[in-house]
């Protein structure tokens, strides 16, 4: 019986797979090349010699947690909190700028800091930022034509804020925000902490605005040089640092004591901002030294950066006040 025919035709060849599938992967890069291969030994040097791990080489300044509440890369937009963030060293990987923009001495020098600090620089549309602005929850954003893209913001701890505080020369002057959602407020209050000389912000870890680029923005880049601590239980660090020494004050327009015969202010404070609108929590409220109720007419209350900005410029007005 004749062998059966074959109806498959002539076996074309790999085009070169087969061959490259022999020659297996590339060579990987020796780990000292890789960009982690830094902070891995510094990491393991500093376990060795059993103290804490050293922060990422220039990553924003951390405390002992050197937490980080937010995952992944956010978008900072504008010319002035993008060159503010560059001039304080604010980790970046990459800053984006459009073909077509008009001279401008803060384009300039943005470009010129993130090239010192190694950022890489991208040319590109107008249309490429806004898209990549969307896509990072930011439709419509004002971005100016400069937008930075930034690394999650590290966290310092309370303990490590303070210690800082106490190294100036002037009295510690803290703002704890009670559950303030709005990251807009947050950054509203970072910049009023820092025009009046306070030494840092708290924020608790849950159930209130983060580090976000909507406060970076609203703060024009004071975020960049004003530590923000990270507590887990707002109320048992108030405790922590009254046992410091720092007296506890909260605002609130139910207060007890009016602000401008706040006594506490001239010595070692810690102001407490409470939430949009239920004001301060009950923990909170029951740790504080004193409540004082800024005197307002014409309106029930204060926006909580409005608030938070009277007080301190009360607080620095009594510490700079002749005797």
């Amino acid at each position: 019986m004749p062998a059966k025919k074959s109806k498959k035709g002539p076996t074309k060849g790999s085009g070169g797979k087969g061959r490259r599938s022999l020659e297996g992967r590339k060579g990987t890069l020796p780990a000292e090349e890789r960009h982690w291969y830094g902070d891995r030994q510094r990491a393991r040097s500093a376990k060795a010699a059993g103290g804490p791990a050293a922060a990422p080489a220039g990553s924003a300044p951390a405390g002992r947690s050197g937490s980080r509440r937010d995952g992944g890369t956010e978008l900072l937009i504008g010319r002035n909190p993008v060159v503010e963030a560059l001039r304080a060293g604010v980790p970046a990987s990459r800053l984006f700028l459009a073909n077509s923009l008009d001279p401008d001495e803060r384009v300039s020098e943005a470009a010129r800091l993130a090239g010192a600090a190694g950022i890489e620089t991208l040319e590109v549309t107008r249309a490429e930022l806004d898209r990549r602005c969307e896509s990072n929850g930011l439709p419509g954003a004002a971005h100016q034509g400069v937008v930075l893209q930034v690394r999650p913001y590290r966290y310092w701890d309370p303990a490590d804020l303070l210690d800082a505080a106490r190294r100036s020369d002037t009295p510690p002057l803290i703002v704890a925000l009670d559950g303030v959602t709005d990251p807009h407020n947050l950054g509203a209050v970072a910049r009023s902490a820092a025009a009046f000389g306070a030494h840092g912000l708290i924020i608790p870890e849950r159930r209130a605005a983060g580090v976000s680029m909507a406060a970076w923005k609203t703060s024009a880049g004071t975020l960049a040089r004003l530590p923000v601590g990270l507590a887990t239980n707002l109320t048992r660090v108030l405790e922590s640092y009254k046992s410091e020494g720092l007296f506890v004050v909260g605002l609130d327009g139910a207060g007890e004591t009016p602000l401008d015969r706040l006594e506490l202010a001239t010595g070692p404070l810690v102001v407490v901002v409470g939430s949009e609108g239920k004001g301060l929590s009950r923990l909170v409220r029951e740790t504080c030294d004193e409540v004082a109720a800024i005197p307002i007419t014409g309106a029930e209350s204060l926006n909580a950066s409005v608030a938070a900005g009277v007080a301190l410029y009360e607080v620095t007005r009594r510490r700079t006040a002749t005797p």
